[in-house]
């Protein structure tokens, strides 16, 4: 029995319909369960117009490791010299929104907090956007992508 014309266009916007849908809600989670995780800043800003930088334009390049178990490496490059940092990190929900809390082995300088010499926190946006809180305060905006 053949299918009628209106039938299967039909069926095929329904289908489709729902594949965007799908789509859609999974790039709104995270998924917490594939490591190594490399999240590398793409863009920094202050807090004066038009202050946002990009690239070999940002007066720092870092990204964060993550690794199965719960451990995290922190590295970061300015003029040419590395710092590297580790600890471990959990996920937390806090009003309303997922949290990477990262907590180092010890006091460092490239801990971007507010409030803390050892904890760091990030906002999960996307499966692949992270956004630091540090400029909750006097520091810049961060923003990471996942890359790997």
């Amino acid at each position: 029995m053949a299918v009628k014309p209106k039938k299967l266009m039909k069926n095929l916007i329904l289908i489709l319909l729902m594949a965007t849908i799908a789509s859609c809600s999974s790039n709104s989670t995270y998924n917490f369960d594939k490591y190594p995780q490399k999240w590398t800043l793409v863009k920094m800003s202050g807090r004066l117009p038009d202050s946002e930088k990009t690239g070999a334009d940002m007066w720092f390049q870092e990204y964060y490791l993550l690794k199965s178990g719960g451990e995290f490496t922190k590295h970061r490059e300015v003029d040419g010299v590395i710092h590297e940092e580790s600890g471990v990190f959990t996920f937390i929900d806090k009003e309303d929104q997922k949290f990477i809390v990262l907590t180092y082995n010890d006091r460092n300088e490239i801990i971007a907090s507010c409030y803390s010499d050892t904890v760091e926190e990030l906002s999960i946006q996307s499966k692949i956007k992270l956004i630091g809180t540090w400029s909750h305060c006097d520091g810049p905006g961060l923003e990471y992508e996942r890359i790997k």
